[in-house]
C-alpha cells in the first residue's frame, strides 16, 4: 500500500517535521523515524541491512537536514531504536516523479556511527522471544 509521508510517519507514532520532505522524526514511543532512500542501502554481513549516507548529501531544506541531525545525535547518544521509512521514487506516465512511501515494522535499527555528517544505521529483524523453560518435574 502506497502511503503519503504524513501516514508513513504515523504508523509509528511520529510527526515528520515537515509534511514535504522530513527525513526523521521521535515517535511517541522514543523511537527515531528515519527517512531513507534505496540507493543507501547495503548489506554487511548476513540479518543486517545497513543505512548509510551523510548528511551533506540530503536534498533537504537546511531545516530538515538540522532536525535530522539533531534526531541522529539523540538516537546515537541515547541508544534509542530507529524506525524505518523508505521513500520510493518513480516515474509517472506524465513524466514526473511521483514519491511513495513504504513502513518496514518488521526491523528495529541502531545508530552505529555518527560523526556529524556520515551516519550508519544498521537494522536487523528483532529476536523472537525465547519460551519460557521449565524445570522437568520428577515424581
Amino acid at each position: 500500500m502506497n502511503l503519503t509521508l504524513v501516514d508513513a510517519f504515523s504508523r509509528f507514532g511520529a510527526k515528520p517535521n515537515s509534511r514535504l520532505g522530513s527525513l526523521s522524526g521521535i515517535a511517541a514511543d522514543g523511537a527515531m523515524v528515519l527517512n531513507c532512500l534505496p540507493a543507501h542501502f547495503g548489506h554487511p554481513a548476513p540479518g543486517v541491512l545497513r543505512y548509510e549516507t551523510k548528511l551533506s548529501a540530503a536534498q533537504a531544506t537546511a531545516k530538515v537536514v538540522t532536525a535530522l541531525s539533531q534526531d541522529l545525535t539523540r538516537a546515537h547518544d541515547d541508544g534509542l531504536p530507529v524506525r524505518m521509512i523508505v521513500t520510493i521514487q518513480e516515474r509517472a506516465k506524465a513524466g514526473n516523479m511521483i514519491r511513495s512511501y513504504h513502513v518496514r515494522p518488521d526491523l528495529i535499527g541502531k545508530v552505529v556511527e555518527f560523526d556529524g555528517d556520515r551516519f550508519v544505521v544498521d537494522f536487523t529483524r528483532p529476536q523472537p522471544p525465547r519460551p519460557a523453560v521449565t524445570a522437568a518435574r520428577h515424581k
